[in-house]
């Protein structure tokens, strides 16, 4: 299977039609075919549903896209990279991080290092750790933000003097929204709906309330925080995130109670040990160590 026929493939997959994929490739339609069907055959399925105007994906092409989705973006980031090495004063940094207010940090120095170093592109990959993690183990990050322990013989890191505060996020019209604080037992005890994101069920929330996570009436999971206080925001539940990164102000329908007792999470840069860091991931991350514990 070649390289270049999977960019074709994931051309055809994008316009669902072969003559415009064709025109954007700049290669002739009969060519672009005879490509696709040696492609099937190689690979002996059926990629694309074909009609008379429009192609889509089968079930076999749609893992195919999947995977070819990542392989066609680590060869660009990779000829990105090593043009970094001889192109020292710019390049890609390409980082992972968790939803987190203190990405503001971050974010400063980013702008330090840009002001410093012109020609420097920072592209933020936003998810929880477990994708974060995924992406460095490809090579696809140089380093990462991360709120929660992690494989310390996989991966060097820095602590970071920053915590994530958690909290309830509900609706103003709900009675615990009145509270100075909520414990797990105001949550049991009211049979609170609770909004939360899959990666704090599974470890924070454990710390915190031991086995009685068992009995908080969990209604919705996700990943996103921004999409959880919208439903939220419906009344669907209220949301246990970290403080500061929903909008509570005076004028929004969300208000943010602290739990207790406390609940924080400590803030990691982490890089897969081994990796040689790029020269403008290098600059970033001596900015770092100054604020390392």
């Amino acid at each position: 299977m070649e390289f270049r026929v999977l960019k074709y493939f994931l051309a055809i997959a994008k316009e669902e039609n072969m003559s415009r994929a064709a025109e954007i490739l700049h290669i002739t339609q009969p060519t672009l075919s005879k490509q696709i069907k040696d492609l099937e055959e190689e690979l002996g399925k059926k990629l694309f549903k074909r009609s008379n105007y429009s192609m889509h994906l089968t079930a076999e092409g749609q893992i195919l896209y999947k995977r070819a989705i990542d392989i066609v973006s680590l060869a660009d980031e990779t000829v990105d990279e090593l043009k970094s090495m001889t192109e020292p004063t710019g390049g890609n940094v390409n980082i992972g991080a968790a939803e987190s207010d203190s990405i503001k940090y971050l974010a400063r120095i980013i702008k330090q290092l840009q002001e410093e170093s012109a020609g420097i592109t920072v592209n933020i990959y936003s998810g929880d750790s477990e994708m974060v993690e995924y992406k460095l183990d490809r090579g696809q990050l140089d380093f990462a933000v991360v709120v929660r322990e992690f494989d310390v013989n996989k991966y060097s890191f820095l602590k970071l003097p920053y915590t994530d505060k958690f909290g309830l996020i509900t609706r103003r019209d709900n009675p615990l929204a009145k509270k100075k604080q909520i414990t797990a037992d105001d949550l049991i005890e009211t049979n609170e709906p609770l909004i939360v994101s899959r990666q704090s069920l599974h470890y924070d929330f454990q710390k915190w309330c031991g086995e009685r996570v068992e009995k908080l009436n969990i209604v919705a999971t996700g990943d996103i925080p921004f999409n959880l206080s919208l439903l939220a925001k419906e009344g669907v539940g209220s949301l246990l995130c970290f403080d500061k990164i929903i909008n509570t102000g005076t004028e929004s329908q969300l208000v943010y109670v602290p739990l207790f007792p406390l609940l924080e999470s400590p803030m990691f840069i982490i890089w897969k040990k081994g990796m040689e860091l790029t020269p403008p991931a290098k600059k970033l991350m001596d900015r770092f160590r100054f604020l390392a514990l």
